[in-house]
Parts: C-alpha cells; structure tokens; sequence
C-alpha cells in the first residue's frame, strides 16, 4: 500500500514515529535558534569587535551547538534503539526472529523516498485535523489470548511428531521382519535345492558306481581266470580291460551331465517356482516398506 509498501496498520505505526521525530526535530532546532538569539542579545551590544573577541564569541557558539546537536543525535540513536526493541520483543513472543539490512539505512533512493512520503503526508495533514489521538493499546502478547493458542498449536505439533516417530519406529522393525524373513527363505530354498539334488545324484552315482565295480571286478576276475591261458586270449583279455577304462570314462561323463540335467529340471519344478515366486513377492514388500520408510524419515 502507497509508497512504502507496508499494510495500512503498519503505515499509520510510520507515520506516528515520524510526528514524534518531527516534534523532537522541531525543538532541537528551536533550542539551536535559541543558541544564536542569546548570543545576540548577550555578546553583539558593540559595535566594533577585535578578531579576537569574534574568534571567542563564534567558538563559544560552536561548542554550544555542538552540545545541542551531539545531544539530539545521540538521543535519537537510542531512540530507535527503544523502538527496534519494542519489535524484537515482540517478534521473539511469536517465536520468530527478525534480521535486518544496516545497508538499507544509506540508500539514497530509499531516503528520497522516506523524505517525499513523509513531505506528502504531513502537508495533506496539516490541513486535516488529526483525530483518533488516543489509540487503544496492544493487549500485551503474554497475557492469554494469542500466547495460549499459539501454546496450543505448538502442543499439538510436538503430539503429531511423536505419532510420526512412532509410526516410523513401527514400519523400520516391518521391514526388518521382513529382510529377515526373506533371508530365511533364501537358505531354506538353497537347502531344498541341495538336498534334492544331492540326494537323487547319490542314489544314481551310487548304482552307476556298483556297476561299474562290478563290471570292473568281473573283468579282473576273467582277466585272472585266463591270464595262464594263451597268448592270444591274454591280448584279447588285455585290450577288453582298456575298452572297460573307457566305458567308465564316458559313463562318468554321462553321470556329470545326468546332475547338469537333473538341476535344470528341479528349476521347472512346481516346488522351485513357488519358491521363486515367494521370495519375488517378499522383494517387492521390502522395496515398498523402503519408500514409505524414505516418505516418513526426517530431512537435514
């Protein structure tokens, strides 16, 4: 609103503490003018003076409206220390706090500003009588009222923060259930998987290996039968050990891709894929718990 860009209640604030300092102004310069009629009147009753009685008489001058001058600055400091303290005050009743920009203070376009407001204002209201002279007072902040509500709002936020703690607690120990769970079920899959594969490759090396031995065992026990025989048998026996070697070989070798066959077919079991399919949901669960968990964490 108008030229300071302050609310009309905030203006009219500015306004009275320009009156005041126009009034305080008004007679320090009237105490300044007063100053130089005294001397007037005290010293200048000659006609003719001496450079020495001129230089006397201008220097008490000066050290009078020094006085008065230094006076009225310094009061006016403290002045506006009074009057910052009144907002502070009740900035920090309100629990915030103000900052302000000492640059501002010598902004000459900002102090042109000030000066035209304050020319446009009390030369409109100098030919307007000044009405509402006695203003009713601000009920202090700390006497009901505000205080109690805003004590209010701030008991009722720190209860909100205590349930979202709460909460939080509750959905960090979930998601802690649930990677646990999701490692049992790891180990437990892991373990039937070894189990049945171990134990159906057992049993098959098992009778692969008994006739083998007893394949083995025969032929030692014909190759001894004939090893006095002739010549020609004893080669024969001979070149039937290697052809056995051999088989045994490529039975061991059908008996590795008998296990590599065996586990691809256990992973297109029913069993396997439920598995699967339970540990893919409990996943998708832990990923979920995550982002609330992420949702309801506090930032820094």
């Amino acid at each position: 609103m108008a030229e300071l860009g302050l609310n009309e209640h905030h203006q009219n604030e500015v306004i009275n503490y320009m009156r005041f300092a126009r009034s305080k102004r008004g007679l320090r310069l009237k105490t300044v003018d007063s100053c130089f009629q005294d001397l007037k009147e005290s010293r200048l009753v000659e006609e003719t003076f001496t450079v020495d009685e001129v230089s006397e008489v201008l220097s008490g001058l000066q050290a009078v409206v020094y006085s008065e001058v230094e006076s009225e600055l310094i009061n006016t400091a403290h002045t506006n220390v009074l009057l910052l303290r009144q907002l502070f005050s009740q900035a920090e009743k309100w629990y915030l706090k103000l900052q302000t920009d000492i640059s501002e203070l010598e902004n000459r376009e900002l102090l042109e500003q000030v000066a035209e407001f304050e020319k446009a204002e009390f030369t409109s209201s100098n030919k307007k009588p000044i009405i509402d002279t006695m203003k009713p007072k601000l009920a202090p902040l700390n006497e009901g009222g505000t205080t109690e509500l805003l004590n209010k709002e701030i008991s009722r936020l720190q209860e909100e923060n205590e349930k979202l703690k709460s909460r939080l607690k509750t959905i960090e120990m979930q998601a802690t259930h649930a990677l646990d769970e999701k490692s049992k079920l790891e180990r437990a899959l892991q373990d039937l998987q070894l189990n049945q594969g171990n134990q159906k490759d057992f049993i098959k090396a098992q009778d692969l290996n008994q006739d083998l031995e007893n394949t083995v065992a025969a032929l030692k026990s014909e190759f001894q039968k004939t090893l006095n025989d002739k010549t020609e048998n004893q080669k024969s026996l001979e070149e039937n050990l290697a052809t056995a070697k051999h088989d045994l070989l490529r039975v061991q070798e059908q008996l590795s891709m008998a296990e590599k066959e065996l586990e691809k077919k256990f992973q297109q079991t029913a069993a396997y894929r439920n598995m699967k399919e339970i540990l893919t949901r409990k996943n998708d669960q832990i990923k979920d718990l995550r982002r609330r968990l992420a949702k309801y964490e506090p930032e820094d």
